[in-house]
């Protein structure tokens, strides 16, 4: 049984509304079936489950991977970015210090004043209704002004 997280450049933009109905085609880590792939696909799933009206957005082509960019959703300002790395999938939430982490998903940049992140690795799932809390209340964050 595979582990679970629950509780405890230049731009190239390519712009889009996207609903859970008619989903933008995937972002690609060029191996079809890699498992970073693969999770980072279910996790653009369960972001916009969480809010059909998420804006997804393709930004900062990375030359050390085959991404077309590396994946942004916003509303009302950037909610998260997905990246891929060797050992992980990072989401990172541009204001997730401020976002209530009650089933402590953020695992990763929890130091810092402003971000958050969870790392994926191999083999882990992350519990979908925590996330998908998340997301909504990175989106309710986006909806009030940030601190000064």
């Amino acid at each position: 049984m595979a582990p679970t997280l629950k509780a405890k450049g230049k731009s190239t933009t390519t712009r889009s509304r996207t609903s859970a109905t008619r989903p933008n085609a995937p972002p690609k880590t060029g191996d079809p079936g890699d498992w970073r792939e693969e999770t980072l696909t279910r996790m653009r799933g369960l972001i916009l489950e969480a809010d059909p009206e998420m804006i997804e957005e393709r930004k900062w082509r990375k030359a050390s991977n085959n991404m077309a960019g590396v994946p942004v959703w916003s509303h009302d300002g950037i909610v998260c970015t997905g990246e891929t790395y060797r050992n992980s999938v990072k989401l990172t939430f541009a204001r997730g210090a401020s976002i209530p982490d009650p089933t402590g998903l953020f695992n990763s940049s929890l130091e810092g004043n402003t971000r958050r992140a969870i790392d994926i690795h191999q083999g882990e799932k992350v519990d979908a209704r925590a996330f998908k809390a998340l997301v909504k209340a990175a989106v309710a964050q986006n909806a009030t002004p940030a601190k000064k």
